[in-house]
């Protein structure tokens, strides 16, 4: 059993604008660090003078797949990483958390574990190393990544390192004892949805993870424009949703929500990703009742868990966390990643197979995930999310446009 506090599952998704208005203090169990020279490329070492202690910060849910492999590379590592503590926090939260840090250069955070949201807003605010432009020769994993990690990668603009990725969805989990006819088109899900008012809902896009990709997915459904540009190229979308909204009581804040309200039977279909199917189910939190169904035409929408470094740490900092980002990035470790399902697949490299997996995850993939999973990720085209800028603009769409009076932002 871990020893540091649980990690809960977090959305992992906010508008730009949200993050950049929230704030919250650090968890007091950060130690504050000693306010040292900031590091640059040409003064950190190729091992820390001494042993180092970390604290990380996750809001996206990623220490769920990497929390045992970090801890397992510091108990091999004694002289690079002394200690590694874990504390989750919310994406709106981050930018109001790490922006006086850096201000002040006052560092209580090392590493943040992060989506692509908190990864964009931290850009926007200046608040990252440049990881892969001053230290991307020190990062050789990074060169293994499989195709569409490393095109998820590129939207980091070099300021984060993916470490896990998923094609993520949209998908339908849906109750079998509800949902007899399982919609295959968006005309489909209308009509149900319209026929049973109430028992079809999704989460907020910007603290949801399914529903941001389900949002993104509409677009290559429904064959709009612009699949990439929500503003001009989203006619059919946002019309789509708009009709839809009308049979959907609410909007929860988070997928939390989503897992309680298909537990319970207050909802009996909706958009799902791989992720969110496999690991509720094998947690007990769902059912395992529930059945997931495929579009008959769609897109995959991938994910990904980055870390990124703000800006002012030691050169002994950075030496021992690229050090440490660069073996997770080794199929051993990488292949962690497939935890309990909870991002599924997880792994960004190549050679990060299911049999290099810790053996209670094999077993839980077993039991719990769908054998037709993984030929659906071959078969079916995936894209990348919007790039940060086009996210935020759909966020704010959606929140005015389809959501407004159906959701509590946070």
């Amino acid at each position: 059993m871990r020893s540091v506090k649980t990690v809960h599952l977090v959305a992992g998704v906010a508008a730009l604008s949200i993050v950049l208005a929230a704030c919250s203090a650090p968890n007091s169990g950060a130690t504050v660090n000693t306010p040292a020279a900031a590091a640059t490329a040409g003064t950190v070492p190729d091992k820390p003078s001494a042993p180092v202690t970390l604290h990380i910060l996750d809001v996206g849910g990623a220490s769920k797949l990497f929390q045992g492999a970090i801890e397992d590379y510091a108990a091999a590592n004694p002289d690079v990483v002394s200690k590694v503590t874990f504390e989750a926090g919310g994406a709106p939260d981050l930018v109001g958390t790490i922006k006086p840090q850096v201000d002040s250069k006052n560092l209580s955070v090392d590493v943040v574990l992060t989506g692509n949201d908190g990864l964009s807003a931290g850009i926007g605010e200046n608040l990252w190393v440049p990881i892969v432009k001053d230290y991307g020769s020190r990062l050789s994993n990074m060169a293994n990544y499989i195709d569409p990690a490393a095109e998820q990668q590129a939207l980091a603009n070099g300021y984060g390192v993916l470490l896990s990725f998923s094609p993520g969805g949209p998908l339908l989990q849906y109750d079998p004892a509800v949902v007899k006819n399982v919609p295959t088109t968006p005309a489909e899900l209308l009509a149900w949805a319209k026929a049973h008012p109430g028992k079809f809902g999704y989460a907020r896009p910007a603290n949801s993870g399914p529903g941001r990709t389900w949002l993104q997915g509409l677009p290559y459904m429904l064959g709009d424009k612009d699949p990439k540009d929500p503003v001009n190229g989203w006619e059919k979308t946002w019309a789509y949703l708009k009709d839809l909204g009308q049979y959907v009581n609410n909007y929860p804040t988070g997928t939390g929500q989503v897992v309680t309200n298909m537990a319970n039977g207050t909802w009996s279909l909706t958009p799902i990703q791989m992720g969110w199917d496999i690991y509720p189910r094998a947690e007990g939190q769902e059912p395992n009742t529930l059945e997931v169904g495929q579009f008959s035409d769609y897109t995959w929408v991938s994910d990904a868990h980055f870390a990124a470094i703000p800006r002012g740490l030691s050169a002994d900092k950075m030496s021992a966390i690229l050090l440490l980002l660069n073996n997770l990035l080794t199929p051993e470790q990488n292949a962690k990643a497939f935890d309990s399902g909870y991002f599924y697949p997880g792994p960004s490299i190549k050679g990060a197979t299911l049999d290099k997996a810790p053996k209670a995850s094999q077993d839980v993939i077993k039991e719990f995930g769908r054998n037709w999973y993984d030929e659906a990720i071959k078969s079916h085209d995936s894209q990348t999310q919007l790039d940060a800028a086009s996210l935020v603009k759909a966020f704010d769409m959606w929140d005015r446009e389809v959501g407004s009076g159906k959701y509590q932002a946070k």
